[in-house]
């Protein structure tokens, strides 16, 4: 069981220290989207993909970890939490604390980087809108003026005097 309990801190950290990396990248990438470097955008992005697909396996091994736990303690392994793990290593105040220690710095990672992304998730949405509104406003220009024509089917007959220049959504 002591290295089973041992093994799941090392994924754990392992874990941690990725979703440290992504952070960094996040991070990198929030002046980039401000300025619309696509080209840097396109890299920091392939760095990202590289570094979930790491936190891809690491994960997979704490699920198996997590499932051989669970056997050992005869626990249910879809329900069984690493605050239960710990909970039950009270016997092992070194291990629980260890444990313990790893869980707490992953969470609180995890709630960094759910904050950073947010943030860029707002500047992306933000920087579609405004191109959004310049190709409205720029289709805007070369529309005539609405007459009031309608065909008897309730429809504008009015045309684009420049057809072709922008296919925007109004």
């Amino acid at each position: 069981m002591a290295s089973l309990i041992d093994e799941l801190i090392d994924v754990l950290d392992k874990e941690e220290k990725e979703y440290q990396d992504l952070i960094l990248l996040s991070r990198e990438k929030t002046p980039v989207i401000v300025k619309g470097d696509l080209e840097k955008l396109q890299k920091i992005t392939e760095a990202e993909q590289y570094v979930v697909g790491k936190v891809t396996k690491l994960e997979k091994k704490r699920v198996e970890v997590a499932k051989d736990i669970a056997i050992v303690l005869g626990k249910d392994e879809n329900t069984l939490k690493v605050r239960d793990i710990a909970d039950l290593l009270q016997s092992q105040p070194a291990e629980q604390g260890r444990l313990l220690e790893v869980y707490e710095r992953l969470k609180a990672t995890l709630d960094e980087i759910t904050t950073v992304n947010n943030i860029n998730k707002s500047l992306i949405q933000e920087s579609l809108e405004f191109i959004d509104f310049n190709l409205n406003l720029v289709k805007g220009v070369y529309q005539e003026p609405g007459t009031g024509n309608y065909t008897k089917d309730a429809f504008n007959s009015t045309t684009v005097s420049e057809p072709g220049v922008f296919d925007a959504k109004q």
